[in-house]
């Protein structure tokens, strides 16, 4: 499995990434995570046809990834009903589900990758040291290529969502 060293710090100390590290242009990596409640996701069937922005992210326990995940519910919209927001985290189903009722958030996909770990792997953002996924963001076409990828050097730091959504927007 690759391994990738000070790419990117929490809290300012340098991580090691795990797993094949992911471009623009490349075919978006197949996965397979959890739904809140308990069934699966499968990004082959869910992603077909529609452009889909894959978020990433350490924890929806901690206050960064809270404000990311609802910013992103918030701005769903602009994608028009033609594409899916997927926040993915290591958390267990339980906590999402919890999650996502006291925060109100409806419109974003949250997946949990703690059974497999295959997001993290497939898109090399699965941090060795701390079994989180790095907080990037990818935004995926219809055919299924990446065209936007983000990797937020610092995990306590938010990634840009206006270049995310203008990306994703231009691919509808």
């Amino acid at each position: 499995m690759d391994e990738r060293k000070g790419v990117v710090t929490m809290k300012g100390e340098a991580v090691t990434l795990v797993g094949k590290e992911v471009k623009v242009g490349d075919k978006a990596p197949r996965f397979k995570a959890l739904n809140s409640d308990l069934s699966e996701f499968d990004s082959a069937k869910e992603c077909k046809g529609r452009v889909c922005v894959i978020a990433p992210v350490p924890s929806l326990d901690t206050s960064v990834c809270n404000v990311e995940a609802r910013h992103f519910d918030q701005e769903a919209g602009q994608l028009q009903g033609r594409g899916d927001i997927i926040i993915v985290s290591m958390d267990l189903p339980f906590a999402i589900k919890r999650w996502r009722e006291w925060a109100g958030v409806n419109t974003i996909k949250t997946l949990s990758d703690h059974r497999d770990a295959q997001v993290g792997k497939k898109f090399g953002v699965l941090m060795k040291e701390l079994r989180l996924l790095a907080r990037s963001v990818f935004v995926v076409d219809k055919n299924g290529v990446v065209r936007y990828r983000e990797l937020v050097p610092e995990q306590g730091h938010e990634p840009a969502y206006d270049r995310a959504f203008e990306v994703a927007k231009g691919l509808l």
